[in-house]
């Protein structure tokens, strides 16, 4: 797994975001010789960078949500103006309401963006699906699928490949008691949890309700569920990089072997 984007809400580059990054959620997973795309925030331009020196690519890109953080670095993905590449999309929080495909046409409409999703001349599929569901991408791969407490609706993922799995929990809010009985179930026992850790436990009270949590709240959950490794995630753009090693020293202490997610890092179960 290698981390293409880590903030939230707003992209924040600049001298102080150096060491954590500051491109919105992208993450990218392989499982054997298939490349699992997740979220398609500014990182995704990052990563586009290096698929364009592996053409022709064939991937999957899975959705959390389509809040704009999510979704901003869609217009801008090179490789999918390329018809010698092959993506299929996948989205489980519209149906029955809206699809995948009509969102990101609306996204790619005058006069918010210059071209239409059709000048996209790979070969491209929208897939909707209903939280819950377990996909089957490809032979060996198992994803299960989750929903999350966030307005308008998100998925979680757990990916199983070969005895391992890592779980992508992102964007979410966690109870004000216990933890969530649903995310807990998803993630039970996973060698990877990535986790929505966008607050502090300070800044948390003036943002309830706002669909995210924070990382003591993950890491309760961690143990509940019995992660291994826990990953903090989704950073928030007004963390530098100095606050950001506070949060790294403080997790560090409270459970071993707890990671925060950098952009360009790379962990494998």
């Amino acid at each position: 797994m290698k981390f293409w984007g880590v903030r939230g809400s707003i992209a924040c580059p600049g001298p102080s975001t150096v060491r954590y990054g500051g491109n919105t959620s992208c993450l990218e997973m392989r499982c054997g010789d298939r490349r699992l795309i997740f979220d398609a925030g500014t990182g995704l331009r990052v990563l586009d960078d290096e698929l364009r020196t592996r053409v022709p690519v064939d991937a999957d890109l899975f959705l959390t949500h389509t809040h704009f953080d999510h979704i901003c670095g869609f217009p801008f993905f090179s490789t999918a103006f390329d018809p010698r590449n092959t993506y299929r999309m996948w989205a489980g929080h519209l149906h029955p309401e809206r699809n995948l495909r009509d969102l990101l046409c609306a996204l790619m409409s005058d006069p918010v963006f210059p071209v239409p999703v059709e000048i996209m001349k790979a070969d491209m599929s929208f897939r909707d699906f209903v939280p819950g569901d377990v996909l089957e991408p490809h032979p060996g791969i198992r994803i299960r699928t989750a929903l999350l407490n966030h307005p308008q609706r998100a998925v979680g993922y757990r990916v199983e490949f070969d005895g391992r799995s890592i779980c992508y929990i992102t964007d979410t809010e966690h109870p004000a008691e216990g933890v969530d009985p649903r995310i807990a179930e998803l993630v039970a026992g996973a060698d990877i949890m990535v986790y929505d850790a966008m607050f502090t436990d300070e800044e948390y009270p003036s943002r309830v309700g706002w669909g995210h949590s924070t990382w003591s709240a993950g890491m309760r959950l961690a143990e509940a569920a019995g992660v291994k490794t826990y990953v903090v995630f989704h950073h928030d753009p007004a963390h530098d990089d100095d606050q950001m090693d506070r949060i790294a020293a403080e997790v560090a202490e409270r459970r071993p072997g707890t990671v925060v997610a950098r952009e360009g890092m790379v962990l494998e179960p």
